[in-house]
């Protein structure tokens, strides 16, 4: 009995090992660009939390789960490509122009492959 003891002592000992953790600092520049990414990110989640532009979707047939998947899935280049578009566009004016051109960066994301929301779309993979 103590043997058996013993060894399950020793095998619940044995997988419990970690991997050594590397430390390394962080330049302020990572923590700006980090940080600026964050808030770009929540800019364009409360630009789709709005109420005119999920109808628009909806119109597309998009669903709003759908949009919040593909926001989620999109790199932060994009992101902050779209937020910059969306700046330049003038206020209250062309929303649709807006929403086509998010549309657009979701089909562009399916034929790349990084998703697949439009079965319509068929990616080059």
């Amino acid at each position: 009995m103590r043997k058996t003891i013993a060894m399950s002592v020793l095998l619940s000992l044995l997988s419990v090992i970690t991997l050594p953790v590397q430390a390394a600092m962080l330049n302020t520049q990572q923590l700006v660009q980090e940080s600026s990414m964050i808030s770009e990110r929540a800019k364009l989640n409360a630009m789709m939390q709005r109420e005119d532009i999920q109808s628009q979707f909806l119109e597309m047939g998009v669903s709003p789960e759908e949009v919040q998947q593909r926001v989620a899935a999109l790199t932060d280049a994009e992101v902050a490509q779209l937020n910059h578009q969306m700046e330049q566009v003038p206020a209250g004016g062309d929303i649709l122009g807006v929403v086509v051109l998010i549309f657009l960066v979701f089909i562009i994301t399916d034929v790349i492959g990084a998703t697949d929301v439009f079965p319509f779309v068929h990616s080059v993979d």
